[in-house]
């Protein structure tokens, strides 16, 4: 209680007036309201209304004189504790890029590949902390699943269903699904934006590295983790078999990692494997870290944090038990 006080004092300066008040209110009453100056006492007393029973009734002006004082109380809004407020938001928006070509129910990773990426997604939001995130599918075009949140679970809940199989249109586009990533970082005032995108290849390299150079020159960093491996495997064509070329060969779905690093190194982020995902995560959390540091330090100057709680809350349950004593008839 060292800290209590009122956040609106000036309220204060109506008691004196309000007590002043219920004082002459109840003198006059006593007085009979000025009637026994103009009426005999043995005629005043058969014009007044017969009360009930022998016992006189109790005089009101006590209790509404505490329940002025209860409500001024209120209003003038006593504190003893500080009320903890958010003063900053870490400033990290992360988009996630999910690759849903037919490419990804791949089985060269256990289970699938589209399985593999969502555990690594899942891996990621739990070190999300604060970082606002985003969802973005693709295929043949870029669907946007969340725009930028800070609530996660609705991400994950979204993300549970995805697959190839909810795709309307088979393809697998990457430069597009990069254009949306940057549209939500810009609709969302997403400062230091990280794309994070999760695939096991594309088919329009040229305008990916493109698209990925031009986020880099708007201060956006393109990651790419690799879903897939090297060997490669069987590519399902969605009928219970396996796509073949026009020699009726099996077509292998492989991972070019050389190409994935080219995309990372043109939008300025990092490349990793699934196993290497732990480093990425970390070093996305390190970037995370450094930005809030840098623009905390640039805002210290103008933070001033006083918030106190308005506990006048708890003047109200007795102040509305007065009310009730003073509407009850037959009381005052």
């Amino acid at each position: 209680m060292t800290g209590f006080h009122f956040l609106r004092p000036v309220w204060l300066a109506l008691l004196p007036p309000l007590w002043l008040l219920a004082l002459w209110l109840a003198r006059r009453r006593a007085r009979d309201g000025q009637w026994s100056r103009l009426v005999d006492a043995h005629l005043l007393s058969l014009l007044r209304l017969a009360e009930n029973g022998p016992a006189r009734r109790l005089s009101p002006w006590p209790l509404v004189a505490l329940a002025w004082t209860l409500a001024t109380l209120a209003l003038a809004g006593p504190t003893w504790q500080r009320q903890p407020t958010a003063v900053y938001r870490a400033p990290a928006s992360w988009v996630l890029v999910l690759d849903l070509s037919p490419s990804m129910a791949a089985t060269d990773v256990a289970p699938d590949r589209v399985t593999r990426a969502r555990y690594a997604i899942q891996d990621l939001l739990a070190a999300a902390q604060d970082a606002r995130v985003g969802l973005v599918a693709f295929s043949g075009e870029p669907y946007t699943v969340t725009p930028l949140t800070t609530d996660l679970a609705t991400v994950r809940l979204l993300l549970g269903p995805l697959s190839p199989a909810l795709m309307p249109e088979a393809g697998d586009q990457l430069a597009p699904a990069l254009s949306q990533a940057a549209q939500l970082l810009h609709s969302g005032q997403g400062s230091h934006g990280q794309v994070i995108v999760f695939t096991d290849g594309f088919a329009d390299p040229a305008q990916t590295l493109s698209v990925a150079s031009q986020l880099r020159e708007q201060g956006v960093a393109v990651n790419i983790v690799g879903i897939g491996s090297r060997s490669g495997a069987p590519e399902p064509d969605g009928n219970g078999g396996f796509v073949r070329d026009s020699a009726g060969h099996v077509v292998l779905s492989r991972l070019d990692v050389d190409m994935l690093r080219r995309v990372a190194r043109a939008g300025g982020g990092q490349y990793v494997s699934l196993e290497q995902l732990p480093s990425l995560i970390a070093s996305l959390q390190a970037a995370s870290s450094r930005a809030l540091h840098a623009e905390s330090a640039a805002l210290q100057p103008q933070l001033r944090v006083a918030r106190w709680r308005n506990d006048g809350i708890w003047l109200l349950p007795p102040l509305l038990l007065l009310a009730a004593l003073l509407a009850r008839r037959g009381w005052v």
